[in-house]
């Protein structure tokens, strides 16, 4: 299948302000992209391109004051089946675990380890391992954090996702990571698009959306414990730690998001 995926972003900047954009698809899928997909500013200005210690594009600009309008759109094709499932997939003891997966085993801003091992250990450490467990925690987690729109807070960590109950999808996926992690299952954050294909109506309004890769039995495995089924139509942007490596845009000075919109659509 065929979706047109993109997005537009407003800002009003009071100062010339240097920023980074992180809303180019991901390397991993430039092959499946029909046209080149662009990061145009308007007004425009000069853009760098390079890639981070994650490998996600990234294009650096500096914003002059006044509005200012992020845009982006392609067209990427993608097989429409679910996410992969291996319900047979099995942890990896820590000292067999290739070197670069260590990083994601690691507290980091929003998934704080040392605070949530004792707890992860006592619900989950009788679980048997493996892709059960992973999935254990994605249950625990999607019905224990209600979606609240209007909760979201860019400063919530883990921790206080789970004494809240509350959040948006990137905090139910940083509960969801930083439990893996303390049950020494790597685990990274992921952003991108997420099309309603096959969703029943009437769909939310279009957003960016957060889920979560770990390591099983040698490969990397999608779960999202936001909406906690295999979905269609998952087009990744970035992946890091958290969310605190692949924040959309990274403005370096006062600015203010007046509005934005998301799309990914199934073309006929």
């Amino acid at each position: 299948m065929r979706l047109l995926i993109g997005s537009r972003q407003y800002y009003q900047f009071p100062h010339e302000t240097p920023l980074i954009a992180m809303l180019r698809i991901h390397s991993s899928r430039v092959d499946d992209l029909e046209l080149p997909d662009i990061v145009r500013p308007s007004p425009d200005v000069p853009i760098h391109q390079y890639v981070d210690g994650f490998g996600n594009s990234c294009d650096r600009m500096i914003a002059p004051a006044g509005e200012f309008v992020l845009t982006t759109w392609t067209i990427c094709s993608d097989t429409g089946e679910p996410d992969l499932i291996h319900p047979d997939a099995k942890e990896i003891q820590v000292w067999d675990l290739p070197d670069s997966t260590l990083l994601y085993l690691l507290g980091s801003r929003y998934c704080e380890t040392d605070l949530l091992s004792a707890f992860s250990w006592k619900v989950f450490g009788g679980v048997s391992p493996g892709w059960g467990r992973v999935q254990a925690v994605c249950d625990y987690v999607h019905h224990r954090v209600t979606f609240d729109y209007a909760a979201a807070d860019a400063t919530r960590t883990a921790t206080q996702t789970l004494a809240e109950g509350k959040g948006v999808c990137r905090d139910f996926t940083h509960l969801a990571i930083a439990i893996c992690r303390c049950l020494n299952i790597p685990a990274r954050y992921c952003t991108g698009y997420l099309s309603d294909i096959g969703e029943p109506e009437p769909y939310p309004p279009g957003d960016f959306a957060a889920w979560m890769e770990v390591f099983l039995d040698g490969a990397w495995w999608v779960f999202d414990p936001r909406n906690n089924t295999r979905r269609r139509g998952r087009i990744l942007i970035a992946r890091g730690r958290d969310a605190g490596d692949v924040p959309l845009t990274h403005t370096f000075g006062e600015h203010k998001l007046t509005g934005f919109k998301v799309f990914a659509d199934l073309l006929t």
